[in-house]
């Protein structure tokens, strides 16, 4: 899987499970990839409607489900990623992606690790709409 698919990825589980330290990492990794805090911003706030390719959409629709309740998935979760082009090997890859951030993010939190200065951005706006969880 690219790089910036798993960031994507990782940034939109995240939010699902109110990591801030994901948020703030992958956020700043983001900004490089979508060019922009605002496209970064746009992604966090819907990512539906942020400028993506049904593709990408359709590829966190579902990993966000993995993050919300993975039990939820059904076949036509599947199917729909089929449809915009995902092999099942690639399916996988999604899945084990957005599953592992979540397995990550919830030992970061549960030992306390807060967001290493280097992530954290100088803007304040930015900064708060990044956190969504516990506040560093």
């Amino acid at each position: 899987m690219a790089c910036a698919k798993w960031r994507l990825i990782t940034f939109i589980a995240a939010k699902r499970i109110a990591s801030t330290y994901c948020s703030h990492v992958y956020a700043k990794q983001l900004v490089a990839d979508l060019g922009s805090k605002e496209a970064v911003v746009a992604l966090r706030q819907d990512f539906h409607d942020a400028g993506l390719s049904a593709r990408d959409v359709e590829m966190l629709a579902y990993a966000e489900q993995i993050a919300i309740d993975a039990s939820q998935v059904t076949e036509a979760n599947i199917d729909r990623l089929r449809a915009v082009g995902f092999s099942d090997q690639q399916i996988c890859d999604i899945a084990l992606c957005a599953a592992f951030r979540c397995f990550v993010s919830r030992f970061f939190d549960a030992v306390g690790a807060g967001t290493e200065p280097a992530f954290i951005d100088s803007d304040e706006a930015f900064r708060a709409a990044m956190t969504v969880g516990r506040s560093y």
